[in-house]
């Protein structure tokens, strides 16, 4: 589940205490975009406290969301081949970062081979994340991408399936690339054949949704 998948791509707090010494902290309110898509940087983003999406949107303003991260994640890294920033970085909640200039990232790496085979390993994931997004896209409705997506970040907490991140109805249309009504009918649907329960505190997943509707 999602939470096995941010523990291998997170850093140990022996890696976070060495690297902490070639950045610098930064806190950043609500809603404040760190990074642009087209950005030239090239420094590391190390999430400390609070949560971000990465997200990506066209001239009109439409927008969609890639994923969303936590403290001990990280973003930034697709910056090492130089070229601009592939996506837009938002902070959803008041954050705080540690911030690694690209050269100081360069010489970590070559000194924690381990921790490079993990990055090379989160690229990996990143790249399949994207071909099953773009299959979904493709070939499956609006429902079968929101039942993909409740499944990717439900948690296994004491034999329960649980989305504990705070999602809108919004944040799941952007997520899916569909209309927030359409996404709403879906989760109605859901919560009515007693699929999913939905409170302030997320979502409990009461058993795997049905592959169609």
């Amino acid at each position: 589940m999602a939470n096995e998948r941010a523990n291998v791509f997170t850093l140990s707090q022996d890696e976070l205490n060495e690297i902490s010494s070639h950045g610098v902290v930064r806190n950043y309110p609500k809603q404040a975009v760190i990074l642009n898509e087209g950005d030239s940087s090239d420094s590391l983003y190390i999430v400390l406290d609070g949560r971000v999406k990465a997200f990506v949107a066209d001239a009109a303003g439409h927008e969609v969301v890639l994923s969303t991260m936590g403290p001990g994640e990280y973003f930034g890294e697709m910056a090492l081949d130089g070229r601009p920033r592939s996506a837009s970085i938002m902070t959803l909640i008041p954050s705080r970062f540690l911030i690694v200039p690209g050269d100081e990232f360069r010489e970590f790496l070559t000194r924690h081979p381990a921790f490079a085979l993990s990055l090379v390993e989160k690229l990996i994931h990143k790249v399949r994340s994207l071909t099953e997004s773009v299959k979904s896209l493709a070939f499956m409705d609006v429902y079968g991408r929101v039942a993909r997506l409740l499944l990717e970040l439900a948690e296994d907490r004491d034999g329960r399936l649980v989305i504990g991140e705070r999602l809108t109805q919004q944040d799941i249309a952007s997520r899916v690339g569909a209309s927030r009504e359409m996404v709403s009918r879906i989760l109605k649907d859901l919560s009515l054949c007693g699929v999913i329960t939905q409170s302030r505190a997320g979502i409990v997943l009461h058993r795997k949704p049905p592959a169609r509707w």
